[in-house]
């Protein structure tokens, strides 16, 4: 039997359910189907209406990472048939002709919930979760029409700061495609794709793997070879050399340039003394040099600056800064509408009494009930806390990186544990708020939600 694509999905949605207990989501078989027809990933993202950012930075290593971990063998674009197709010769062989895979029947996708693995076989494979895409986008009115603006100016810069899974980069990829409408040359970079033993320990090294990456988004040869010397004029020079008679020179329109998780230098003092220093400068050319003026910056971050940057040195003084909180009650209720669910009171209010107005752990949800109707709202929140529950695997997530940091676990006790707000030493309220696990409000910390409250209450008792 010849393996094929339907099949190839198949196989990798049921992987992905029994090492993670989800389904993969639209976009991500929209990318698996991509990469199996041998698209490139802006022809994915053009038939798709999504950017090639997205497509290229986000969904993609991301899915090839959950396969890797889930398949046991190192996926990416260029070997997905060859690993799919030998893992799926493996089931094959291991089982007999009654194997539903092997008749190519829908398989159901296990969950987190013992109930629900419990489902017959022959059940029709649910509808894969609804991603927090840009197509099911909640406006953060007025957020989006504030950034646009400004980055409409000459020389403009944005800091965008809020915790993991907040919805950071769907907000600057909704921004993004805004200005490309109106012709703006556009590219954004996360720093979670470089390999921080690598890139992260030498500027050179990383100046070149960013200038690189921003070639590639904004379809460009790459010249870096060209104007790169770094023995006479060195990196620095050499970097901004080529923003200036290279990628500002293409065209006469503006360009806007995101670097997203830069935070992720915080731990490199031998990299981001220089290059936020460098960003500061190109700032400073926005003020006066014509061709500067092309140039417009955003800069995205998990957490507050805790490192320490000459003042006349940080791009994280100047510019707008845009923070990103909880969805209101009615953004709650437009992001209920979206997964075509009632938006009223008696879904929304209990809801938020468990998880608050966060983004993902709200997608988790709503994906959830629409899938399996069977499943109630008050059985979602009763097993929500527990490893039974639909945040299993995230909260697990979570608890794995506390046990690693056994400082920052201590710290984490003593948030869940107490009755009122209460304050930490600064680095570990960074942290924390980085991991998305605490909301700040001054100097007073809490836990970000009453799930993570009942959680960890559960599994730090013991932390000294």
């Amino acid at each position: 039997m010849k393996f094929n694509r339907e099949q190839a999905v198949q196989i990798a949605n049921q992987a992905v359910s029994d090492q993670t207990h989800r389904s993969l989501t639209d976009v991500e078989v929209i990318v698996l189907k991509g990469s199996w027809d041998r698209q490139e990933y802006d022809q994915i993202a053009a038939q798709n209406q999504y950017s090639t950012s997205y497509i290229s930075q986000d969904v993609a290593p991301k899915l090839w990472k959950t396969l890797t971990d889930a398949l046991g063998e190192r996926v990416k674009k260029s070997n997905l048939k060859q690993v799919l197709e030998a893992y799926w010769q493996q089931k094959m062989a291991a089982t007999d002709s009654t194997n539903p895979l092997s008749q190519n029947h829908n398989y159901p996708l296990p969950s987190a919930s013992p109930k629900q693995q419990s489902t017959e076989l022959c059940q029709t494979t649910p509808e894969a979760p609804a991603a927090l895409t840009p197509d099911r986008y909640v406006e953060r009115s007025p957020l989006e029409t504030i950034c646009a603006k400004t980055l409409s100016q000459p020389g403009a810069l944005i800091r965008i700061k809020a915790p993991s899974l907040m919805g950071k980069t769907f907000l600057v990829t909704r921004v993004l495609a805004q200005l490309a409408t109106q012709g703006y040359r556009t590219a954004s970079v996360s720093l979670n794709l470089a390999d921080s033993s690598k890139h992260f320990t030498n500027l050179d090294k990383f100046l070149r793997w960013l200038c690189i990456n921003l070639t590639h988004e904004l379809h460009l040869p790459n010249q870096l070879d060209e104007y790169w010397d770094e023995d006479y004029m060195g990196s620095k020079v050499s970097c901004t050399t080529y923003f200036e008679d290279y990628l500002l020179a293409q065209a006469n329109t503006p360009l806007v340039l995101c670097f997203d998780d830069v935070d992720l230098l915080f731990p490199h003092p031998e990299v981001y003394e220089d290059f936020f220093g460098l960003m500061r400068s190109w700032y400073e050319k926005t003020r006066s040099r014509q061709r500067w003026k092309k140039l417009r910056l955003i800069i995205v971050h998990s957490t507050d600056v805790y490192i320490r940057l000459n003042i006349n040195q940080s791009p994280f003084n100047v510019g707008l800064p845009i923070e990103l909180s909880d969805f209101t009650p009615e953004q709650v209720q437009t992001f209920a509408q979206y997964h075509e669910l009632e938006p009223d009171m008696s879904l929304i209010q209990p809801l938020m009494q468990m998880v608050g107005g966060h983004p993902y752990l709200l997608e988790q949800a709503f994906a959830h009930l629409k899938n399996y109707p069977e499943i109630t709202l008050e059985q979602l929140l009763v097993e929500a806390p527990t490893e039974a529950g639909i945040y299993a695997s995230h909260l697990r997530e979570n608890w794995l990186h506390l046990r690693s940091h056994p400082e920052l676990a201590t710290a984490f006790k003593q948030v869940v544990t107490a009755t009122i707000p209460i304050q930490l030493e600064p680095i570990s309220a960074y942290q924390l708020q980085s991991l998305g696990l605490i909301k700040l409000s001054g100097n007073q910390i809490e836990p970000h939600c009453n799930l993570y409250r009942l959680y960890f209450h559960q599994y730090l008792g013991d932390i000294e």
